[in-house]
């Protein structure tokens, strides 16, 4: 089961990390915030945790289903 990829487009500030980081994941819309790739599929692999890492206000989070750890309460 692949990792769910999610971008908050609410914190996004469009610093253009994640798309210089994993440009095959991860575009910047006409405002220039941050959007996951039409039809992206696949596992999350090293680039994209590193995407995560250097978004500076945290806007990209990767659950792994495989995991089994609860989303957080509201």
């Amino acid at each position: 089961m692949d990792p769910d990829i999610r971008v908050d487009r609410t914190k996004c500030i469009g610093a253009g990390m994640c798309a210089l980081t994993a440009p095959d994941v991860f575009t910047q819309d006409d405002e220039g915030l941050s959007e996951l790739r039409p039809g992206r599929t696949g596992p999350a692999g090293p680039l994209v945790r590193e995407a995560v890492r250097v978004c500076p206000v945290g806007a990209i989070t990767v659950r792994d289903p495989a995991a089994r750890v609860p989303d957080p309460e509201p």
